[in-house]
């Protein structure tokens, strides 16, 4: 998976829309592929205009937790998107995805201004299921 920071700086590279957009999509490719069954109604973001779907893998070997995801869209450029927040967001602890904000990353993308509202609100979507499994996660880890 690439890294946020990669992808940071794979965008300050580009600057054409266009080529952002292809940038996108092509990081969408490079997901891991989610099995069939993970196509479910519990994996399913709900506020997505695209059909999206995180499952969510607790990792507890050293006693914190460390959340992992899986994704899925069936858009092109959704997918992408999946994997940015993937990137973002995929194997850290609750602290650090709470700590995170994700709209501030979105905003340097340019994502504000180059993604319709639609999906903008899917994004903050996947966002705050992402932030509900870490504060479940820490409230069982108390």
């Amino acid at each position: 998976m690439t890294s946020i920071d990669d992808i940071r700086d794979n965008f300050e590279l580009l600057d054409d829309w266009d080529d952002r957009y292809r940038y996108v999509i092509e990081l969408g490719r490079t997901l891991e592929p989610m099995p069939e069954e993970e196509h479910s109604a519990e994996n399913k973001v709900n506020g997505c205009v695209s059909q999206v779907w995180l499952r969510k893998l607790v990792d507890r070997g050293n006693g914190v937790p460390i959340l992992r995801y899986r994704g899925d869209s069936d858009a092109h450029i959704v997918r992408g998107l999946v994997a940015i927040v993937l990137a973002l967001y995929s194997g850290r602890t609750p602290q650090e995805i709470l700590a995170t904000d994700a709209v501030s990353v979105f905003n340097e993308f340019g994502f504000r201004d180059h993604l319709t509202p639609q999906r903008s609100n899917g994004l903050r979507s996947m966002v705050e299921r992402i932030k509900t499994d870490a504060k479940e996660a820490l409230a069982e880890a108390s």
